[in-house]
């Protein structure tokens, strides 16, 4: 486990250990001395760091163990109209109607599992294995903020303007942003429902 590789003189990158939770992981690497940022990916974990990065093999090992200690996580609620672009063709693919669609969504509860390709974009897991399908074929150059998405076992909300090759499913509802100035609404570890309609 302890096959951990240098990215420069202040970065490390290293296989994340199975078992072990996206919080526990960033909570426990976030405790080591001179760690100024932590990613946690689906396979990989990138630390960052404002002196130069000692041996830690010994740290990195230990991570196999970690435990989240910050209690029960989190839940959040958000609020999704269910009109996005993609809608009705996934139903169509998937062999279901929209409202069956619309059900299975937001009868499941997600876990930030991780956060990357843009600031607060959350990977989101527990979708339903009835709504999982691969990415599109064509990424769009543009997807609006905002938007409702599924694709490779995930779920998100995209937080900027960005390209974007995920099934557009629909679109936030509610006021709150995913990313701003006092940074993103989601963390890794929280727990979300996406709430239909409206406001949650």
């Amino acid at each position: 486990m302890a096959d951990w590789v240098r990215l420069g003189d202040r970065a490390i990158r290293f296989p994340r250990p199975a078992g072990t939770s996206a919080a526990a992981l960033a909570q426990a690497v976030r405790s080591w001395p001179h760690v100024v940022d932590v990613v946690v990916g689906p396979s990989d974990v990138g630390a960052y760091f404002d002196a130069d990065v000692p041996d830690l093999t010994g740290r990195v090992e230990a991570l196999a163990t970690a435990r989240d200690e910050r209690g029960a996580a989190r839940v959040v609620l958000i609020g999704v109209r269910y009109d996005g672009p993609d809608l009705d063709a996934v139903a169509r693919l998937l062999g279901m109607s929209r409202d069956e669609l619309v059900a299975l969504h937001t009868g499941a509860v997600y876990t930030v599992e991780s956060i990357g390709f843009s600031p607060g974009f959350a990977y989101l897991t527990g979708l339903d294995p009835r709504l999982q399908l691969p990415r599109r074929d064509t990424p769009r150059p543009r997807v609006p903020a905002g938007s409702l998405a599924i694709a490779a076992g995930y779920t998100t909300v995209y937080p900027f303007d960005s390209p974007g090759g995920w099934h557009l499913i629909g679109t936030l509802a509610d006021d709150a942003p995913m990313f701003d100035g006092h940074g993103a609404r989601l963390q890794l570890g929280d727990r979300v429902r996406f709430v239909a309609g409206g406001d949650a």
